[in-house]
């Protein structure tokens, strides 16, 4: 077995859906409650979130006693950014709005080494590598990395068909919320509208061969984007457990808090 083995892309290519909740609260206190409450990954959002280099080190750390997998959700497709995300540790990321084959390739070849792609060597640097402690590393990265694109935008899904057929894509994740907001109904990603187009992406990811992903707090479109298909799924974000959490505590004790209600919804 190698000594850097993705167990997140190894369970998906097995066939296991794997639940994960979105980390958006930049300390390593929070990193370490959402990895041992047992999920199988732990996004960190770095488009969202306010996470520097420097943060998202640390909470790769205090996840590293976990069993569970940490992925990253960068900023934009940046190869020069994931090359050092690459090499601080990180095997697994998404790929936020997506909206051309093109764009997915430049990230494949991104996160191979050469001759397949253009990952910089720098492996004495590199916490990934254990500072070239870690044997045959050259030999096993490639095949350890997961690709994942997310599509969350009209654009996006016009395009899919083009990038299901690029070959190193791991996952298609399917981003309701900013779908919403790009076919009109911002705010909204429960419409039914939104819902038939985030079904009929996850039927052709998986007549693809590719693995479908979706991020939604809705139990019950968890369970409907699951019937067709869905294995990588994001079911909370940890910012909003929080507040929904201690709003609901605050409102037992004062009740008068109930009436001020936010049509904000994500």
């Amino acid at each position: 077995m190698s000594e850097i083995l993705n167990k997140f892309k190894a369970a998906l290519i097995a066939g296991q859906k794997q639940y994960g909740i979105w980390n958006g609260i930049p300390h390593s206190y929070a990193a370490e409650i959402l990895a041992g409450a047992g999920f199988d990954w732990v996004l960190i959002d770095a488009e969202h979130g306010p996470f520097s280099m420097d943060q998202i080190i640390i909470q790769l750390q205090a996840m590293s006693r976990y069993d569970v997998n940490p992925i990253l959700r960068m900023r934009n497709a940046d190869p020069e950014y994931m090359k050092t995300l690459m090499d601080a540790g990180l095997q697994s990321f998404i790929i936020p709005k997506v909206e051309s084959a093109e764009t997915a390739e430049t990230m494949v070849k991104a996160m191979r080494y050469p001759p397949e792609g253009t990952r910089g060597v720098g492996t004495a640097l590199a916490r990934a590598a254990q500072w070239n402690r870690v044997n045959n590393y050259f030999q096993d990265a490639n095949q350890h990395m997961c690709l994942i694109i997310q599509i969350e935008s009209v654009k996006g899904v016009e395009a899919l068909d083009e990038i299901l057929q690029v070959e190193g894509v791991d996952v298609i994740f399917m981003g309701p919320a900013d779908l919403a907001g790009s076919m009109g109904h911002l705010g909204n990603p429960g419409h039914k509208d939104v819902k038939t187009a985030v079904n009929n992406c996850l039927k052709k990811i998986v007549a693809a061969g590719k693995v479908p992903g979706v991020l939604t707090s809705s139990q019950k479109l968890i369970e409907e984007y699951t019937t067709q298909g869905a294995m990588m799924i994001g079911v909370g974000l940890d910012t909003i457990i929080l507040a929904n959490a201690t709003k609901e505590l605050a409102e037992y004790y004062k009740p008068e808090l109930k009436s001020k209600v936010s049509n904000t919804r994500y």
